[in-house]
């Protein structure tokens, strides 16, 4: 099968990769209703379709930050990349670098941040959990700083872990039984294309990012307890200062569902904020990002640039996000999904099909420049 869409590639990444690890990337909290609501309400958002209008010259390009993007998009942040193809992070940089867009690198990578710049070709945006130790912390926004970095964003929708029930089962999270060990085994002997390309050439496999803050920790699984236990639930607003003391880049805070909440992004000095419900996987039944989105964009104007995640599977789910009140999309399970199918040239392919979707949305709606849609193009 050549793939055709994006959920072609949830496909083959479901029998490419050990069903513990395609659980974490493709799983939601609870009963998972709003992961499901993520994608009903973008099917359920019409396009309103124009014709006889001069549609041969359509621009995508958008400005984010300073930054020129050929298209707005931004890919997500994905904890354990590259647990889904060999140093995952640097092969879905090199795709984004070559569809004119940029990355934005989860604290939960396995390639850290300088791998990252170096191999794949240019500094990302940066993905910012806090964990209590607040030292490290200084150092790692330190060394993004140094790095370049365009721009961090910051995750407030984390103060404890959403309760996975999928990764309960497959042994991730939880208790553990004495057969989790022979079931991980029998999983990579299952899939000797991810076992060959990941675990035999891959490796080290360490949240890169953090690695240096627990040195006693030999793996990923090792990770986990301490990264569950050492993310830090005393934030509050007034802890923006204390990342503006450390960091003077563009500072995004991504996990914005409430339009009051969008307000304070507002007052503690945000330059932008990303509408989110972590992609399903927090709070089960909080609405979706495409329905939050409308409310907060009138909340806020133009005061904050709007960015928003959660669903988005194809170019029409973009264009129905710039109708909505935003200046560009952040894409997650897309190429999470084709890189693990795929690899690098998995990624890619995607973003030319997300690409054209567009193009051909904004024809069909009779809007020939991103920078123009709105309200208007929706029914």
């Amino acid at each position: 099968m050549r793939p055709a869409c994006v959920t072609d590639y949830r496909e083959l990444a479901k029998r490419r990769l050990p069903r513990v690890l395609f659980d974490y990337l493709d799983g939601g909290s609870y009963a998972e209703a709003t992961l499901r609501r993520n994608v009903e309400d973008f099917e359920a958002l019409a396009l309103r379709q124009r014709v006889m209008r001069d549609v041969s010259s359509i621009s995508l390009e958008t400005e984010l930050f300073g930054q020129t993007l050929a298209m707005p998009m931004v890919l997500s942040p994905i904890g354990m990349g590259g647990m889904y193809a060999r140093r995952g992070e640097v092969q879905a940089m090199k795709a984004a670098r070559g569809a004119g867009i940029n990355m934005c690198l989860s604290s939960l990578s396995i390639c850290d941040v300088e791998e990252v710049t170096k191999d794949g070709g240019a500094p990302p945006w940066y993905q910012l959990y806090i964990i209590k130790d607040r030292g490290y912390m200084k150092e790692l926004l330190a060394r993004v700083t140094e790095l370049g970095c365009p721009v961090v964003a910051f995750t407030v929708d984390l103060p404890v872990p959403g309760a996975r029930y999928r990764d309960v089962r497959s042994g991730l999270f939880g208790a553990q039984s004495p057969f989790v060990p022979l079931q991980r085994a029998w999983d990579g002997i299952t899939h000797p294309g991810w076992a060959w390309d990941v675990m035999a050439r891959g490796g080290p496999h360490k949240f890169g990012n953090l690695a240096p803050a627990i040195p006693e920790a030999k793996g990923v699984m090792e990770f986990w307890p301490w990264v569950t236990k050492n993310f830090d639930p005393t934030l509050t607003w007034k802890d923006l200062d204390w990342i503006r003391e450390n960091w003077k880049g563009p500072l995004v805070i991504k996990g914005i569902l409430d339009a009051d909440d969008a307000r304070e992004c507002k007052r503690y000095g945000a330059d932008g904020l990303i509408v989110s419900n972590h992609g399903g996987r927090q709070l089960d039944g909080v609405q979706s990002g495409i329905r939050a989105l409308p409310a907060i964009a009138d909340a806020v104007g133009d005061d904050l640039t709007i960015l928003m995640d959660g669903g988005v599977r194809s170019g029409l789910d973009v264009v129905k996000a710039l109708a909505s009140g935003a200046k560009g999309c952040f894409i997650g399970r897309a190429w999470a999904w084709a890189l693990a199918g795929a690899g690098q040239a998995g990624v890619e392919h995607v973003l030319q099909i997300m690409r054209q979707e567009m193009m051909m949305a904004m024809a069909l709606t009779g809007c020939t420049d991103v920078r123009d849609a709105g309200r208007e193009l929706l029914a």
